[in-house]
């Protein structure tokens, strides 16, 4: 008995499908990890959704206020299906946490938890793009964006490899909100201009490159 079925087996590379050529503005959904009044994360999304919207995104922010712990609730609950209605809408997103105890915070990986996998037929997050950016309140570090990448593969999402670290960020933003010019800011630029050169790259081709011979070979099974 052969330990694959070839029939299953993928279309050889140079029989590719054709893009599909979308013509719309590529989708990002953004999350961040504070709820606090003067929130750093909340400021460092606020700036990449500008620099987004100038890029030419088309950008939704979603506010965690009032979003329970993951499973406190039934998924109907109203914070959980504005959530999950934004990451099934987006294309790309992008995923900006404080640095609280060496991780990420509980209010960031809350609102990942609450995103599952998949929705009966519907994958909210797989091949998808991501980009990451954390902000510390002393020296640079890297621990939540290194968990947050972590989370954005076991999500099954294209996380970009360019990232922003953001460190004493009480320092780098003024009393308005708005970051003040410096590398800092030129990083998050990067950032925001290689997540969109992905987001273009891939997202009408996101079904091909997510296609699996063992969920291919699953479907196969229940349909016999």
């Amino acid at each position: 008995m052969p330990l694959f079925d070839k029939s299953l087996l993928p279309l050889a590379v140079t029989a590719q499908p054709e893009p599909v050529k979308l013509d719309h503005a590529p989708r990002i959904l953004m999350l961040y990890g504070s709820l606090r009044a003067r929130s750093y994360s909340r400021f460092a999304i606020l700036e990449a959704e500008r620099i987004l919207n100038y890029l030419g995104a088309e950008t939704r922010i979603f506010h965690a206020d009032g979003l329970p712990l993951a499973d406190a609730v039934e998924a109907n609950h109203a914070k959980v299906q504005e959530l999950r209605e934004l990451s099934a809408w987006s294309e790309g997103q992008v995923w900006c946490s404080p640095e609280r105890h060496g991780a990420m915070t509980g209010i960031m990986k809350t609102q990942i938890d609450w995103i599952p996998l998949e929705i009966g037929a519907v994958r909210p997050t797989q091949g998808k793009t991501l980009a990451l950016m954390q902000v510390s309140g002393g020296s640079q570090s890297f621990n939540a964006l290194n968990q947050m990448r972590i989370l954005g593969r076991w999500m099954r999402m294209i996380t970009i490899p360019n990232q922003s670290s953001i460190a004493k960020a009480y320092t780098e933003f003024d009393e308005a909100g708005r970051i003040k010019p410096s590398p800092y800011y030129e990083r998050i630029v990067d950032v925001m201009e290689e997540l969109m050169k992905f987001t273009r790259l891939t997202r009408d081709v996101s079904a091909h490159l997510t296609d699996r011979y063992s969920e291919r070979l699953e479907a196969h099974r229940k349909n016999k």
